[in-house]
Formats: C-alpha cells, sequence, structure tokens
C-alpha cells in the first residue's frame, strides 16, 4: 500500500505542477496556478501520516517506509527548487521567458554545486530524521535493520554531493578561450 500511495504521491507532484503551469501560461491565471502549486505539500503530508499510521497497525516497518521518509525529504528540501527549474524551461518554451540559465564555469559552477549539495544535504537529513522517528515509534520489539540501511544510503547521498561540489572547487572547469 505504501509503495503505491509513494507512486500516486509521485505522480500528482508532477500532475498539479503540470496543472499549476498550465493555469499559469496558457489560462493567465496566475493565483489560481499558486493555489494549485502550493497543494503540492499535502501530498507529502498525506504520505507522512499514512505511513505513520501503517507502522502503528502494526506494519513490519521495510524498505517502503525507508523510500517514504526520502521521497518526503526530497520533497521539502528539493520540491521548490524543481518548481523553480521546470517553471523557467516552460516560461522559454512556451511563453516566451529567458532562456534557462546556470553557470557553467569557475566559481560561479561551484558555488552553484554547494547550493545543490546543500539542498540534497538538506533532503537526506530530513529523510534521515523521519527514518530515526520511525525507529523511535517501532521500539525495541521491531526490527528496524531496513530503516536503519536507509539511513546509511542517505549519508552516501550527502557524501556524493559534497564530492561533486568539491570536485568542482578544487578543479574548476575553464571557460572556453575567447569568452567572457
Amino acid at each position: 500500500m505504501i509503495v503505491t500511495l509513494i507512486i500516486i504521491c509521485e505522480a500528482g507532484f508532477w500532475v498539479l505542477l503540470a496543472a499549476g503551469l498550465a493555469l499559469r501560461y496558457w489560462a493567465r491565471m496566475p493565483r489560481t496556478s499558486v493555489a494549485v502549486l502550493l497543494c503540492e505539500p499535502l501530498l507529502e503530508v498525506l504520505l507522512l501520516v499514512v505511513t505513520a499510521i501503517d507502522l502503528r497497525n502494526g506494519a513490519e516497518p521495510d524498505w517502503k517506509h525507508g523510500l517514504a521518509a526520502v521521497y518526503i525529504g526530497y520533497s521539502i528540501a528539493l520540491g521548490h527548487y524543481t518548481v523553480k527549474w521546470v517553471d523557467v524551461r516552460v516560461a522559454h518554451r512556451f511563453a516566451g521567458g529567458p532562456p534557462p540559465s546556470a553557470p557553467k564555469y569557475g566559481t560561479a559552477r561551484a558555488l552553484h554545486e554547494w547550493r545543490v549539495a546543500a539542498l540534497w544535504t538538506l533532503a537526506a537529513l530530513i529523510a534521515m530524521g523521519l527514518l530515526q522517528g520511525a525507529i523511535w515509534y517501532v521500539g525495541e520489539d521491531g526490527s528496524t535493520s531496513s530503516l536503519e540501511a536507509w539511513q546509511q544510503k542517505m549519508l552516501f547521498v550527502i557524501a556524493i554531493n559534497v564530492i561533486i561540489a568539491v570536485s568542482y572547487t578544487v578543479f574548476p572547469k575553464k571557460a572556453p578561450a575567447g569568452t567572457a
């Protein structure tokens, strides 16, 4: 049931995003668009409540509960970033907005990578906190090894993102000759 709900929440995220952007750019209803986009966090609340109820009703904690925590962490930390990322591209493609831009070279790129690493670190820490809460909630009576394994995976996510940011800091990509 949890995996199905995660899939529904993920699909719901993209449906709400598409609907919000369609209302903004095609229907010219920016306020309604904002209202639709603000419904997205309700999906995470729903998933969190259902996961807690599932554990409370005696479900054995497993990878599905860990995946729910990771999804919620991603949505909280990176949901706004994802919405902005898609919004800029839709505005450019369909509404004559400026082209998407991200720094490609030097210090600006390194700073961008550190910001992205910070968002992923926040997502991982939120997921780890939710996982720890689930571990405490289940208590010593239940097997929590799958939740602890997800916590270790979140440490791996943090490490990978920090390594990427460090690589752009230590070995900055240089602009081609003749460009400003």
